[in-house]
């Protein structure tokens, strides 16, 4: 289960198809190594996006596989 304290190159190594997730919410710099080692919560507050969401997003789509 993904959480707000999940690192966001952690989710990506393991689900690499979430990437859409935060392409949405802007974030375009996926392979950049700070954006890697961010945590979905500090990512979602730079981007001005609810985490909350975002989790749910994730976490549904995981589910869904």
């Amino acid at each position: 289960m993904v959480t707000k304290a999940s690192i966001i190159g952690d989710v990506l190594d393991q689900y690499p198809e979430t990437a859409q997730f935060f392409f949405e919410i802007g974030m375009h710099c996926l392979g950049c190594p700070s954006a890697r080692g961010e945590s979905i919560e500090a990512a979602c507050l730079v981007h001005a996006t609810d985490a909350d969401a975002l989790i749910k997003k994730i976490n549904d789509f995981i589910a869904a596989k």
